[in-house]
Order: structure tokens, then C-alpha cells, then sequence
């Protein structure tokens, strides 16, 4: 067995990132900071936060989650410093290149949604931005 195997694939890196809302809002971009020990993942997140809600402009949150195999399932709770401070659990499925993760989102009781992230580096990663910008 030659090639990529997603299960050994580490989650380690900088993944740009990307979520919408089933109800219409606006997508918002964010950037994920992972480390990945033997499938426990750890890491940070910061993106743009909802206007007024800052005054750095800026959300961020921690991580907390596992991968198995390419399933990857985590917690993004914010720290609070923007005025946001809820938990939102995402899962989703890696690629078998080990690049791009792309899944669903939910906060408990209230929005659900999609993401994708995409590791940094790489035609990938610009593709990202652009959708990014362009949200």
C-alpha cells in the first residue's frame, strides 16, 4: 500500500478557513492554528468579528477535538475578549490528500452551517483566500 493514507495524515499546520450559515448570513473567513498529537487535536482560531462587537476587529477561540482516521471532530470556543464566548462543534471529513477538511457546524440551540479548511501553502490555499475576499 503506496500513497497518501488519510488516517496517518497529520492535522499539524495552518489551515485557512472558511464557514457559512444555512440561514442566509454572510460566509466569514477565518484562520485555524493546529496541533495534532497521535489524532488529539489542540490549536486556536482567529477571525473577523461581527462589527461592534471588538475593538480589535478580532474573535478568537480555542480547539479542542480528535481525528480518526479522516474524520475530524472538534470544539471552536470563544474566549470571551470579543464579546463572543460560545462553543461550536464542527465535524468534518479530511481529504484524502490530507489538504482540505469540509464538514458541518452547529451551535447547540441556536445556527448550523458548513466549513472548509484548507491546509496553508500551495494553489489550494489561494483558492481559499479568494473565497474568502470575496465573502
Amino acid at each position: 500500500m503506496h500513497g497518501a493514507r488519510t488516517s496517518a495524515a497529520s492535522l499539524t499546520g495552518i489551515w485557512q478557513g472558511l464557514y457559512s450559515y444555512n440561514d442566509g448570513r454572510d460566509d466569514a473567513p477565518f484562520v485555524a492554528t493546529l496541533l495534532d498529537l497521535g489524532g488529539a487535536i489542540s490549536g486556536t482560531t482567529h477571525e473577523p468579528c461581527p462589527v461592534g462587537a471588538s475593538s480589535s476587529g478580532l474573535a478568537f477561540a480555542e480547539i479542542s477535538g480528535r481525528r480518526e482516521g479522516a474524520a475530524v471532530i472538534f470544539s471552536k470556543t470563544y474566549d470571551g475578549t470579543s464579546g463572543l464566548d460560545h462553543t461550536v462543534l464542527y465535524e468534518g471529513t479530511l481529504s484524502s490528500d490530507g489538504a482540505e477538511i469540509e464538514g458541518t457546524w452547529i451551535i447547540p440551540g441556536g445556527s448550523v452551517g458548513r466549513f472548509m479548511m484548507i491546509r496553508g501553502g500551495g494553489r489550494k490555499e489561494g483558492a481559499a483566500l479568494e473565497m474568502a475576499a470575496a465573502a
